[in-house]
């Protein structure tokens, strides 16, 4: 199964109050990202995160990524740090990514485009970087947590939105 998310924002305390995500502290809003990572993302699939995975002041990269199931891919955003960009635990690391899944052309990267490879072709956007706020294009996708309960989605489930394509 191949999983995508973004914008987790691990050790990151500007989301508490610049999302309003509902936690008292980032223990718990950790902690709580983590249990639903690991509740949907099995030890054999892969998941990728489309950017800003958490600040360089949260520590170890590699100690986060350990804990957390799935081969990970990391879309790079604009708050991704060498800390995390260099981690060993990352299966790859672009800024950019184009691939096919269940026939459907997605393009993959942090932010989201106005205009991208193979638009008029129903290809598929998916990012992250606007945190649930911004109104999507047909076939575009905002794959961060703050849009889906805090958890990674599969694209069977983003396409299953009212949106049409």
């Amino acid at each position: 199964m191949i999983y995508f998310t973004g914008d987790t924002h691990f050790a990151d305390s500007r989301v508490l109050r610049i999302d309003r995500r509902p936690f008292p502290d980032m223990a718990s809003h950790d902690v709580t990202l983590i249990r639903n990572w690991n509740e949907i993302v099995g030890p054999q699939d892969d998941i990728w995160h489309l950017g800003d995975v958490m600040s360089f002041r949260g520590g170890d990269c590699d100690q986060l990524l350990s804990m957390l199931n799935g081969r990970k891919h990391l879309i790079i955003g604009n708050n991704d740090p060498p800390t995390t960009t260099e981690a060993r635990g990352w299966a790859s690391v672009q800024h950019y990514k184009e691939m096919t899944l269940d026939d459907h052309l997605l393009i993959l990267c942090h932010y989201p485009f106005r205009t991208w490879n193979k638009m008029g072709k129903k290809s598929i956007n998916l990012h992250g970087h606007s945190h649930g706020r911004l109104k999507p294009l047909p076939r575009q996708y905002d794959v961060g947590v703050d849009g889906h309960g805090l958890r990674p989605v599969s694209l069977e489930a983003l396409l299953s939105t009212k949106r049409a394509l």
